[in-house]
């Protein structure tokens, strides 16, 4: 199976490249953005050294449909995606925060929690709470962006406002979108026998209004649990059937990998690759109800290189 993991493409009107760990963002003449979605993987903020096949389809795929069932709530920045890896969209000048909102207690927050932490990002937790908890109400818990092989930090909404991140009134509509986006995740998510319990969402700015950027409500970007079987495995204190990059981390953790100084990636076979894979696959087809279709991977680089062209010189 082929799997995408670099690109170098030299597109009509092309400024400059962009990058990121999974995407590869290209400027088209400052005005639209052509991003790549790569078959890289990452966890720990570190790139993981083989590409998981068709993992850049699906996370396109899945980021296009919700946002194309999103823009009732919020402008968002898509315009076409021309193949299966690549969206298209208007270029917005970022915010320098990712919008994390959480429903349940489960992944770094817990484990933060277990530590003794009662306050994350200026938001006080309640005493008493277990593992994969619901919240009474979403938290938001905001962190910053980071640069390659830096990891993202925790920020409250105060130090936002302090260091001049986005103003008060900004800083209230990302809030009020982040929780509207976020119960509709919920809600699609609920319909498909699912349980959204936390995502991010990242912002932007195009023509001074705020337009919602990049992926949305994707296993990369999100946690899902299986709804089914939720309450017994709570109750029973058992980990919960999850939908989410959260199995490639655990992996990882389990081979004595978190990112820290001095620890190798342990190795990637042929069949751990596919196992990951296959994962991304059933998590497409349960997070969109329709069975995964694999775009021809022979000749990746020439395929995307034709069809983005063909789209910005039509």
């Amino acid at each position: 199976m082929k799997a995408l993991t670099a690109t170098e493409y030299n597109f009509p009107g092309q400024k400059s490249v962009y990058h990121g760990k999974v995407r590869d963002v290209y400027n088209i003449n400052g005005e639209q953005l052509v991003m790549v979605a790569t078959d890289r993987i990452s966890a720990f903020d570190v790139i993981l050294p083989k590409g998981i096949p068709f993992k850049g389809q699906i996370l396109n795929q899945i980021a296009a449909k919700f946002l194309d069932a999103t823009t009732d709530i919020c402008p968002n920045w898509k315009k076409a995606t021309p193949d299966p890896m690549v969206t298209v969209g208007v270029m917005c000048e970022g915010f320098p925060v990712e919008m994390i909102v959480r429903g349940y207690l489960c992944g770094s927050a817990w484990r933060a929690y277990k530590s003794g932490i009662r306050e994350i990002c200026g938001v006080k937790l309640p005493e008493g709470m277990k593992e994969n908890q619901k919240f009474p109400t979403p938290i938001i818990t905001p962190t910053t962006k980071a640069e390659i092989g830096e990891h993202d930090a925790d920020i409250s909404k105060e130090e936002i406002l302090a260091k001049g991140l986005a103003t008060p009134e900004e800083y209230e509509l990302l809030e009020k979108y982040t929780l509207a986006l976020f119960q509709r995740g919920t809600e699609i998510a609920a319909e498909r026998g699912l349980i959204l319990v936390d995502t991010k969402y990242e912002f932007g700015k195009h023509n001074g209004e705020i337009y919602l950027m990049d992926e949305i409500h994707t296993p990369d970007s999100s946690r899902y649990f299986y709804a089914e079987g939720y309450e017994e495995k709570f109750a029973a204190g058992e980990p919960q059937k999850q939908l989410s990059k959260e199995f490639v981390r655990e992996w990882l953790m389990e081979n004595g990998f978190q990112g820290k100084a001095g620890q190798q990636v342990p190795e990637m076979t042929d069949a751990i690759v596919e196992s990951i894979s296959n994962r991304y696959m059933e998590l497409y087809e349960q997070i969109t109800g329709e069975k995964f279709q694999g775009a021809d991977a022979e000749e990746l680089n020439a395929r995307i290189e034709k069809n983005v062209t063909a789209y910005l010189t039509k």
